[in-house]
């Protein structure tokens, strides 16, 4: 055998979709199938004629083993990956051990403007469930529980809702891939029908042929005894040029017959295009950037021109909503405190120094501090905030609030556009999934039709690699003049191993 019935292409497509005891079962009786043609009894093994049996197996005395049998692997087993991937992880760690003794030492001399605030433990509780818990712990009255238990209730009653329809749904997708599979499989008759035909037909067609070619030297006369190599020879070699008549041609091309030649141009033309237009996209976007710069220095320009008359206009009466003002205005630009002295000179105010001081801090300051209500206070102990992202919330909002009309209309039409959201997006999904298994289902048969030819292809070529060394053998036996009825018994084997012999036309 030269291939195991396992693997047979038209095996693997019937077997993809069955179960293990039916593979099982299949398996076996290929097996005993095999033995039954394959492994004889030898009744008389004491009269062996080894000539004979050379001659019904049609065996060369020098048929030599293949040169690929004895060629070493000259790829070498190197550590130097592993080496190189431990050396790369320890010099990683090496690496974070270093800059974290830099930055221990960047740390001693850090200027306290620049230094990062320290954190704080800030506990969010973003679950609409576990604020209603919260708030029952941490204020337990009638509306508190009366509100966490409606939203537990609600809580409940959509995790059976989704339970019942995801399960509804897994179970009518799995019916319509059930006749998905069931379409596919009558599909995949016809096309197995096809291939199993066309391997028969190949045989049949190498029979026809090997016969016709074989019987022509079995009734070869020669005429003349001067000339009766010649003719021998151009006989064997009209024979041996019609056994490759049917060769398939070896130019590649796709499924649509278009040479790969031209889908290498298009792939080079695809790439030139997608080169030339990130180069595009990249000048585009420095120009935009370059514009944007433009844009940016007029806006800071015109904004000093602003601080210019914010202190050209300033009076004692305007003072404090100046102040304000040039805040804003001086953080905008990042003024300088060189600069925020300068164009404040004209003012009078005494304060002036503390107030430049001041904002020159919070300007050249690396990091703000988060507002207390938000950020928590700077002791370390934890702080609670509510941030809540929630369909339950607003259910909770009208059971603290049943009086309040606006709070009943947001549960209600919140709870009901996600029910309705959550049952279109779970047909959407159903429905999708059995479209996108009935596409694959086809796409499936399509391959497998597409197929055929290539099996049949595979199939003829390796016929003819089990078949041409024993025509070669027949044709050297010949021509050294071996008798006919030697020669008739190699010719009947030939046909039997074109037969019965592999690859094997059964699936």
């Amino acid at each position: 055998m030269t291939i195991s019935p396992l693997h047979d292409a038209e095996t693997l497509r019937q077997q993809r979709n069955l179960t293990n005891a039916q593979k099982r079962t299949t398996g076996e009786t290929k097996e005993g199938v095999l033995v039954n043609n394959f492994i004889k009894d030898c009744p008389d093994c004491e009269n062996i004629n080894l000539n004979s049996t050379m001659d019904s197996l049609v065996i060369s005395q020098n048929t030599k083993m293949p040169e690929k049998l004895y060629e070493k692997d000259r790829a070498g087993k190197s550590l130097m990956p592993i080496s190189a991937i431990a050396l790369g992880v320890m010099g990683a760690i090496a690496g974070v051990a270093g800059l974290i003794h830099h930055s221990s030492k960047v740390n001693l001399t850090m200027d306290a403007l620049k230094r990062v605030p320290p954190t704080v433990r800030n506990v969010a509780i973003n679950e609409e469930t576990i604020q209603a818990l919260y708030r029952i712990v941490e204020c337990p009255n009638y509306k508190t529980i009366q509100a966490g238990v409606g939203v537990f209730a609600l809580t409940a009653m959509a995790f059976m809702g989704k339970t019942f329809f995801d399960g509804f749904k897994d179970v009518w997708v799995k019916k319509r891939e059930a006749d998905i599979q069931k379409n596919l499989q009558e599909k995949l008759i016809s096309i197995e029908t096809q291939s199993f035909a066309g391997k028969i037909q190949i045989t049949r067609s190498m029979l026809s042929q090997k016969a016709i070619e074989l019987s022509k030297y079995l009734n070869y006369k020669p005429e003349k005894k001067h000339d009766s190599r010649a003719t021998f020879e151009a006989l064997m070699f009209k024979g041996k040029r019609h056994s490759n008549d049917d060769v398939v041609p070896t130019q590649k091309t796709n499924s649509d017959g278009v040479s790969s030649d031209n889908n290498t141009f298009k792939y080079l033309l695809a790439g030139l295009g997608t080169i030339v237009g990130i180069a595009g996209l990249g000048f585009l976007s420095l120009k935009l950037l370059t514009k944007s710069k433009g844009h940016l220095e007029k806006f800071i320009k015109d904004t000093k021109g602003e601080i210019t008359e914010v202190v050209r206009k300033s009076t004692d009466e305007t003072k404090r909503q100046d102040m304000l003002s040039l805040e804003n205005l001086f953080k905008t630009v990042e003024a300088s405190e060189e600069e925020m002295r300068e164009v404040m000179k004209p003012l009078s105010w005494p304060d002036k120094e503390e107030f430049i001081a001041k904002l020159s801090k919070e300007i050249n300051k690396s990091t703000v501090d988060a507002n207390i209500y938000c950020g928590g206070g700077k002791t370390p102990k934890p702080t609670f905030y509510s941030h809540v992202n929630d369909y339950r919330a607003f259910l909770y909002n009208y059971l603290l609030d049943t009086e309040n009309a606006q709070f009943k209309a947001l549960f209600l039409g919140t709870t009901g556009l996600t029910a309705v959201g959550y049952g279109g997006k779970l047909l959407g999904d159903a429905i999708k999934e059995v479209q996108v298994k009935k596409y694959n289902a086809d796409t499936e048969a399509e391959l497998q039709q597409r197929l055929v030819s290539t099996e049949l292809k595979n199939f003829k070529s390796k016929k003819d690699a089990a078949i041409q060394p024993l025509m070669d053998e027949f044709y050297k036996q010949a021509r050294e003049g071996k008798p006919k009825e030697e020669l008739k018994v190699m010719a009947d084997n030939i046909l039997l191993e074109i037969k019965n012999g592999p690859p094997f036309v059964y699936s």
